[in-house]
Formats: C-alpha cells, structure tokens, sequence
C-alpha cells in the first residue's frame, strides 16, 4: 500500500484532499497521510483533515511514499513537483472514479481530473496536467506538461494546449486552434483562432489583453 502526500494545504490542496478520498475508497490503492505545506498553520480553522507533516523543502521521500502537486499556479506547481522529483519523490495522478477512460487515452504522470470531466477518444495529457470537474476534452486533443483547464471550460477536437498555459473557468478552445507555452485564457472567453506563446487573451471572441 503506497502512502499518498498532498503538496499544497491551501484551498485547491482541500479540493484534491476530496477527490484523493474518492479515489482511495475507489481504488484502495493508497493511503492519504496528509499535507506538505511550508505554511504550518494553513489548516487552522479547518476540520477533518490529515494533518501538515513537514515542508516540501524539508520532506525526505520515504519507501512507499507517492505525491500529488495541489497547486493551482503551474509555474508554482512545476517549482515543488521539480523539488521532490529531485530528491527520488514518485508521482501518481488521480482520475475521479466517475471519469470514462477512453481507448488511446495518454495520461502522464501526476495528473488530476476531478468529478464529472467529459473525456472523449484519443486526447493525450502530459505531466501534471490538473483538469478540474465539468470540463470537456475533445477527440485527439494534446495538453501539454503543467496546464491547468478550469471548471467548465471546453477543448474542441485537435486543439492543442502548450505547457504552462491556464485556461480559467468557462474557457471555450475551437477544434484545431492551438494555445501558445505559459499562456493565460480568461474566464468565459472563446478562442477562434491560435494564440501566440507568452499571451493572455480574454472575451468573445479572445483578444489580446496587453498591461
């Protein structure tokens, strides 16, 4: 039996707390331990969870220990997962018991697909990929290494995401269009057509934001 840490103790760490549950009673594959979290006092104020063991930076991976990256920002979820893998640290993903898994499906490693995500035939996700619930995945989509697909967000067939990138809730991607490294889609925003690397873009359809 594999013993499962959750970097990350803030909010998004508490969402992957349930969906870790769902899948340990699912699966009975692991068991969850608790927190690394550097923030000590993260959980204060919050019932029902493990406790905070120790900090990424001072955690040494154990034999049998697994972890799963609950950070919301890619940028800071590359940052700890690059930590712990450099100290020997494994990482599994963890798919809702209620997620379809297609024929041809690639998921990489340290991945998170929360409830009710529409999977369709063929998609490929890289490392630490976080699709949070109700988004829809079309056929023979790539997701590129640390992207994060919010809730409700919808990724037409061939479309392809490069690493870094956030799409935030609502995001809708159009078949084949492609979204550039370390971008940001906002909220509610429909993308028609390839947005470069580097670019936030935000509206119906998506234009530019420039700062």
């Amino acid at each position: 039996m594999k013993n499962l840490y959750i970097i990350g103790a803030r909010g998004f760490g508490r969402e992957v707390y349930g969906l870790a549950m769902d899948c340990e009673s699912a699966r009975n594959e692991f068991v969850i331990k608790g927190f690394l979290d550097d923030k000590a006092d993260a959980l204060d104020g919050f019932a029902g969870y493990p406790p905070i063991i120790d900090s990424v930076e001072n955690y040494i991976p154990k034999e049998n220990d697994v972890f799963i990256c609950a950070l919301g920002d890619p940028h800071w979820q590359k940052h700890y997962a690059e930590i712990m893998m450099a100290k020997g640290g494994e990482f599994i993903s963890l798919v809702h018991p209620s997620i379809i898994l297609r024929p041809n499906m690639k998921i990489g490693k340290g991945c998170i697909i929360h409830n009710n995500a529409a999977v369709s035939w063929d998609i490929t996700l890289g490392n630490f990929v976080t699709c949070q619930s109700t988004c829809i995945l079309g056929h023979d989509i790539v997701v590129e290494d640390y992207c994060h697909i919010g809730s409700f967000s919808m990724l037409g067939g061939n479309s392809r995401i490069s690493s870094l990138t956030v799409l935030h809730p609502g995001s809708i991607i159009l078949p084949h269009v492609n979204v550039g490294e370390n971008c940001v889609v906002g909220a509610g925003s429909v993308v028609i057509k390839n947005v470069k690397p580097g670019t936030t873009v935000y509206g119906n359809p998506a234009k530019v934001l420039k700062f």
